[in-house]
Formats: structure tokens, sequence, C-alpha cells
């Protein structure tokens, strides 16, 4: 491989890793409009314009900062990690390290004048996303004048990269709505290379396909697990290529596994709401427990599929009724006040919040892509200008990775379940019982008890860890809790084979996290390993496997991926 070849594949490969860390998830983004944005950039005009002397006293800051630069005295450098300026040229040529050490100095004096203006400390926190988002959007890497390895491949390709450059730009303006692609779709195709294990639909109502998998060993456990995944992404981010399906994990392990494949709904399902997929999840742990001639099963929920297994759960009420012997949530926030640790905290807001449920109720539905793009624009150097460089600049190929196409096949969100959703934050039910009633039963967590295990990832930015330890904390006593060393998609797709894999684990016992992750033990290698072993002692005796799938009562309907997927 030549120097070249190494360099766009290391480029490919930083470009992945953080995108990876970066996926589209359900909450809190969901509460967050573009128009919120455009509130966040007023606060700071009229900051600036009500406050004249700290915009001057800035000013000058920064005019004296750059005749610091053209005598040589600044030691001004990039952020340790900070990728865009990695080529030697930023420090090895004069002209650049000046532009470089300019521009920095020009960020740290606009972030300077949001934290001296009088603001309040939330008006701050939202001045503060609009200028990182201008200060990215004005990086030098950015233009292709001023990005030396952009000047070098123009140089070094007779002119080719810029016209495969404009070829791509335009390509995204006219099918990816301008924005620049993360990943190149057409090497990949679900039910061919992605969502491959073995299956078929045994299940399909209004709301959902409920997928059971081809078992891969001669006995199994009694017990099946059945898997609910968020409703803003297509299900197989849990069945992407074999070496990462934990599908394909746990049937390796003898776990009898089902999967709900949710509908993509359109407006014309506005009014299926937090009820509508409680009850439809009903018919699917019913279908597993008929099939499996199990009385209970263990259910599993990542994200938004956690709230959604959580509320199910919670309204099944008295032991005659119980269904569910195990939990386990992953990546899951039941308490949502726990977001505003987040990124986007500063922006969730009950005006906010009422604004954009009245929004979505008037469309019918949230589009996934809109919610991509908005989420795109809060991470805009991992998720914008690193493409834009990659796409434009470099005339390169966006790359193939399976998690990034499936980051890309979002789906909708029904009115109903999205306002659902944003009242939570206003209810918090699963701490205050009684505050929400689906289906006539009403949710109470000290009602309800199941063994549960829950993951959370300690570069988890969407749905912080220590919100999620409150999750554990919500499930009561003899929870297990695991902190994966990963971000958000990376603490669920963490199989053995990573050899990065590490986590601490421990009983919910401590009343803090910190306190937690004082006393918890540290461990290398995949969760996955330790979550088996905890299935296994929960799942059951061990049977044979099963010679067909479905059952008389409900036959297969389709081969695995089903129907739902392609919608």
């Amino acid at each position: 491989m030549s120097t070249e070849d190494r360099s766009a594949a290391s480029s490919a490969s930083e470009m992945f890793e953080a995108a990876s860390k970066n996926t589209l998830a359900l909450n809190p983004l969901v509460g967050i409009r573009g128009q919120d944005l455009v509130d966040s950039a007023g606060i700071l005009f009229k900051a600036v314009m009500n406050e004249p002397k700290v915009a001057t006293e800035q000013w000058l800051s920064f005019v004296g900062e750059l005749g610091s630069i053209a005598a040589g005295k600044s030691e001004r450098a990039p952020k340790a990690g900070d990728r865009r300026f990695s080529d030697p040229t930023w420090k090895e040529s004069s002209l650049h390290s000046g532009l470089l050490k300019a521009y920095l100095a020009w960020g740290e004096a606009v972030n300077g004048l949001v934290d001296k203006t009088s603001l309040s400390d939330i008006d701050k926190a939202r001045a503060h996303l609009i200028t990182e988002i201008l200060i990215d959007a004005v990086a030098p890497t950015n233009t292709m004048l001023t990005n030396p390895a952009a000047v070098r491949k123009f140089l070094d390709t007779g002119g080719q990269s810029m016209w495969h450059g404009l070829k791509n730009y335009f390509d995204d303006l006219a099918r990816n709505r301008g924005m620049p692609s993360m990943v190149d779709t057409s090497a990949f195709k679900v039910g061919e290379n992605l969502a491959v294990t073995p299956g078929a639909v045994v299940l399909r109502n209004e709301l959902l396909e409920l997928i059971q998998y081809t078992p891969m060993t001669p006995t199994v456990l009694k017990r099946p697990l059945l898997v609910t995944p968020p409703q803003i992404n297509k299900y197989y981010a849990l069945d992407l290529s074999p070496d990462k399906s934990m599908v394909r994990f746990l049937l390796e392990n003898g776990i009898q596994t089902f999967a709900v494949s949710w509908r993509n709904p359109t407006a014309a399902h506005r009014d299926w709401g937090l009820d509508t997929y409680v009850a439809a999840l009903d018919e699917a742990v019913d279908a597993a427990r008929e099939i499996s001639g199990s009385d209970d099963i263990s259910m599993m929920g990542s994200c938004s599929g956690g709230i959604t297994s959580t509320a199910y759960f919670a309204t099944l009420g008295s032991a005659a009724e119980k269904k569910i012997k195990n939990l386990v949530l992953a990546v899951c926030l039941l308490d949502p006040n726990s977001a505003e640790e987040s990124t986007f905290g500063c922006l969730m807001t009950p005006e906010t919040m009422r604004a954009a449920k009245e929004v979505s109720r008037l469309r019918g539905i949230v589009d996934g892509h809109e919610l991509a793009r908005m989420f795109a624009w809060m991470r805009p150097n991992d998720l914008i200008w690193n493409y834009w460089v990659n796409n434009y600049l470099l005339g390169n190929q966006p790359p193939a990775f399976d998690i990034l196409y499936w980051n890309a096949d979002t789906t909708r969100l029904p009115a109903a379940l999205h306002g659902d959703y944003l009242d939570l934050y206003f209810t918090n039910p699963f701490v205050n019982a009684g505050k929400l009633t689906l289906n006539d039963k009403t949710v109470d967590m000290s009602k309800v008890k199941a063994d549960s295990y829950v993951v959370a990832g300690v570069t988890d930015h969407i749905t912080p860890w220590k919100g999620v330890y409150k999750t554990a904390q919500i499930m009561g006593e003899g929870t297990t809790f695991v902190l994966s060393n990963s971000g958000h998609l990376q603490s669920l797709l963490n199989p053995p084979t990573n050899p990065k894999a590490s986590f601490m684990i421990g009983p919910i016992s401590a009343d803090t996290p910190d306190a937690f992750l004082a006393s918890a033990e540290k461990r290398k290698g995949s969760w996955w390993l330790d979550w088996r072993d905890w299935l296994h002692a929960r799942s059951g005796d061990e049977v044979a496997a099963p010679a067909s799938l479905g059952s008389t009562r409900y036959p297969t309907l389709v081969a695995a991926p089903g129907t739902y997927v392609f919608e």
C-alpha cells in the first residue's frame, strides 16, 4: 500500500471513529428544532449589541494577540487530538502557522465575549453553541486555498481532485439535501450484507414485525430474549455485519432471540402514541411466549426502545399479569431530567419542547432526516466539516462503514409518540408514580420487579452515563450496572473481538455515580461476556432447539429481515 493510500485509509478510519461516536438517537435531541439554534443566535447578537464595552475589549485583545503572532511570540497551539491540523505544514510553514494561531486567537476572543457578558448561565450555554458552530465553520481547513492537504492533492492529481469534489458536491445537492454524505451507501444492502442472520417474521401487526432468529446451537435455554430497538432508526443496529452482530452472539450462546422491527410511520399514522406502541409490544411478547413455550421472557430495550419497554413492563402490574422476568436497558434515560447533563440540555426548555410538539402535531410526523441534520450541526466538526474536506476539497468518496449506513437509514416518528416522549420531561412518570396511564393501566415502578441489567457508555454525550445510572437506581435493588469504555452506539456494538474493550461493573448500592466509580470492579474485554453469563443464569432450563420457526398460531410469514425494514 502506498503512502497516499495509507494516509487515505487512516483518514477514513478517523472519520468513521468520530462519526460513530455521534450516531443519531431519539432522546434528548427529539425536542430540538432549527428555530432553537436561531433563537440562540439572537441571544448572542443581543448580548453584543447591549454590551459594546465587552465586545470592544475582546476585539482589542484579539488585535494585540495578532501583533504577538506577527512578532513570532505566540505559543498558541490546537488542542491535543484536533485532527484538523495534523498535517505537518501547519507547523513547518510560517504562513500556515500564523494563520492557525490567528484562527485560534479569534475563536478564543469570540468565546471570551460570551463568558464576559451578563447573560444568564443557560443563555451563555446557548450562545456558546452558536459560537462553536461559527468558529468551526470558518476554520482554515475548510477552504481549498488554506488547506495544505487539499492544495497538495490538487497539484498531485493535476486538478482531478477538484473535479471529483465538485461532482460529489452536486451529487449531494441532488441526493442528500445539500449535506456532505457520510457514507458510501452503494456498498451496503439490507438483507445481503447487513441484517443477514437467518430468521423469519412470525408476527406482523400495524406497528411492528416480530422476527424470530434461527437457533445456532443444538440446545437452547427455554426463556427467550426479545429486543426492542428505538423507533427513530431501523432495528438492525444489533445485527450489522456478522463480526459485530449482537443477535448472532446471542444465538451462538444458546439464547433464543426475537427482535422487533418497527414500521416506518407516515402522517396517516399521526395518532400512534406510546399507548399504541405498548399495545403492539404486548402482542409481540405474547407471540414470543407462545412460540418458545415459556411463561415469561427476558426483554432488552435500548435508548427510546428502553423507554417503550419499561413503560410496557410497568403497566403489567400484578404478578398474575407479569410476563417479563428480566429487563435489560442500554443507554436509556428513564429520568428525563438527567438529559440536562447532555450537550443539548441548554436547548431543552419547556418552551422549546412545547413548540416542537406543536410542529410535529401540525405535520403529523417528525422526520428522522431533519433530526439527523440538526444533530449534525450540533457536532459539525465530526459530522459536517470532516466530510466537507474529504468529499469536496480532497475529492474522495465518503467511507463505506456499516454503522454509518445504519445511521443514515432513519425513520419517522408519529406526532402522538413524539408528543408523549416530550411529555415525559414534564411528568417524569418512572420517578413519579401515577403520572402516566397507558391503555387504562397506571405506570408505577414500585409495583413491578424484574432482575435488571443496565448498560451505559462513559463517553456517551447523548444519554450521559450518570443519567443512565439513575435508570439503574429506578430499576431497584439488585440491578447490575455496567459502564462501558465507549460512546452511545459503541457501548452496544462491543463484541468480544474488540481489543480496546473494557468496562466497570457493580451493583447500584452506591448512592451516586461517582461513588459507583470508586467502588466498581474494573474489567478488560467486552461486557457481552458478563451479560451472557447473567442471561444464562436467568433463562431457565436447557431444551432442544426448535426444529422450525414460529408455531401453528404464529406461522412464519417471510424470511428475515422482513418487510417493514425496507419501508
